[in-house]
């Protein structure tokens, strides 16, 4: 894939750039490995002043970056805005936080006394998305370079210019040659760092495809591995939910970043007593969408992130009816330069139907009426994705009861699957495994090491 910007609004070219020559890349992961012997050495303190820097610079430069971000992937510029405040949390969070959740834990063990110490564990590499050019590379990079690692990056092709201007950021806060790195390279070349001795953990957000491979190499050479995949989040609402403020989180949670998130909802399954309500209001919310240019404050829904992109949903949905589903809304691409797609709303799903377990990427909803709760927790669970998931009641007793038996690492109570500094994030089945964001974002990539004393006396 070429590394270009190219404006998803008007799918013309803006920009082209040319991969990192062998030579280049070999000296990257040198510095950083030079960087690292030095940056492990340092304080808390030293560490969170560098991160304070960058989130003070992202918010100074908030407009131009936005702006960056909608025309590489078409995000809409005040959703743009809100990831890079996003990002800037992020950093501040570890800045206030990392030490003291990285703080020795004393144990209580038989004979002697004990802690656990953590300490870095070396050169990291973290493949970013597209999806959240910003967002996606602050809660990868601000925990683990407060631990004392140092980190490379390799972004997605289509957004260069936002990942070539996260790594002048860190250069302008102060960094290190070493300490933050992004590389202009395809996925293939990633993948095959992987086996780079001087490489200790790999943290991957993206498809399943680039997830079974990253992880593979990662296995084969013995290294620490992170995914973050697809998924497939159920939106369940119950008998007793306020119907009008599930509407309204309904279409927030599946047009969120034009449809275009991991855990954004996708199949919405409603008890049959209130089906036909829900169903009603939530398309004539999503009717009311004002398609149009993403830098534009009056556009609710912007186009997806490139013209392929629109191509394979709109497949996607020609594929479903082929297979019995019926459209509610839209179903088309929409009649205008750029990479649209309409909002679409899809019934008659069954698991016969060849897209029952696909994970729609952009503006479209499935829609399932089930009899009972009972019905609505097992086709939440019928996915081979297992990311989030969201409950919709008044009885909040009764939605952490359904809550734990949902297989997903996320499950919200009246609120679409979302995401903040200081929760964790992650998922499980297909969805991948590990954690970011909040205390769990520090224990992936760190080492967990057992002091134990004893006195000299001691016959243990």
């Amino acid at each position: 894939m070429a590394i270009q910007t190219i404006n998803p609004t008007t799918n013309k070219v803006v920009k082209s750039f040319d991969e990192m020559t062998v030579t280049a890349v070999d000296n990257a992961v040198a510095n950083a490995a030079i960087a690292f012997d030095e940056w492990k050495q340092t304080d808390y303190q030293t560490r969170a002043q560098l991160l304070y820097t960058v989130a003070g610079l992202l918010r100074a430069k908030k407009k131009e970056l936005a702006k960056m971000i909608t025309l590489e992937m078409g995000k809409l510029l005040s959703h743009a805005e809100g990831e890079i405040k996003l990002s800037a949390e992020i950093f501040d969070y570890y800045v206030k936080n990392a030490e003291s959740f990285l703080a020795d834990k004393m144990l209580n063990p038989v004979h002697g006394k004990a802690f656990i110490r953590y300490s870095p564990i070396g050169v990291l590499l973290g493949v970013q998305p597209w999806n959240f050019p910003f967002y996606q590379v602050a809660r990868f990079a601000a925990p683990n370079i407060m631990i004392g690692n140092t980190v490379l990056i390799k972004h997605a092709s289509n957004v260069p210019q936002c990942a070539i201007a996260i790594e002048k950021i860190f250069i302008e806060a102060g960094a290190q040659i070493g300490l933050y790195t992004n590389l202009l390279v395809s996925g293939q070349r990633a993948t095959e760092l992987v086996a780079d001795k001087r490489i200790r953990g790999i943290s991957l957000t993206g498809s399943e495809t680039a997830g079974a491979s990253v992880a593979s190499e990662a296995g084969k050479h013995i290294k620490k591995s992170v995914l973050e995949l697809g998924g497939s989040d159920a939106f369940i609402i119950l008998e007793d939910a306020d119907i009008d403020k599930a509407v309204e989180w309904a279409v927030v949670g599946r047009i969120n970043n034009n449809g275009q998130c991991c855990v954004a909802s996708k199949r919405f399954i409603a008890v049959e007593s209130i089906a036909d309500s829900f169903l009603e209001k939530f398309k004539a919310k999503m009717a009311e969408l004002v398609v149009g240019d993403p830098m534009d404050d009056t556009t609710n829904l912007g186009p997806l992130c490139s013209e392929a992109a629109a191509v394979n949903i709109a497949d996607q949905v020609k594929r479903a009816v082929n297979g019995g589903a019926k459209i509610v809304l839209g179903g088309k691409r929409v009649d205008r330069e750029g990479a649209y797609m309409e909002a679409t709303i899809l019934t008659n799903i069954l698991p016969e139907n060849p897209v029952f377990y696909e994970e729609f990427f952009g503006p479209v909803a499935l829609f399932f009426q089930v009899k009972d709760e009972a019905e609505a927790i097992a086709l939440a669970n019928n996915s081979p994705f297992g990311l989030g998931g969201s409950v919709f009641t008044k009885d909040i007793e009764r939605g952490k009861r359904i809550a734990n038996q949902i297989d997903t690492g996320m499950v919200f109570i009246n609120h679409p699957t979302w995401t903040q500094a200081d929760l964790p994030f992650g998922g499980t089945k297909n969805s991948g495994y590990g954690r970011e964001m909040a205390e769990f974002g520090l224990d992936e990539f760190v080492n967990k090491k057992l002091i134990r004393i004893s006195e000299l006396s001691d016959p243990f």
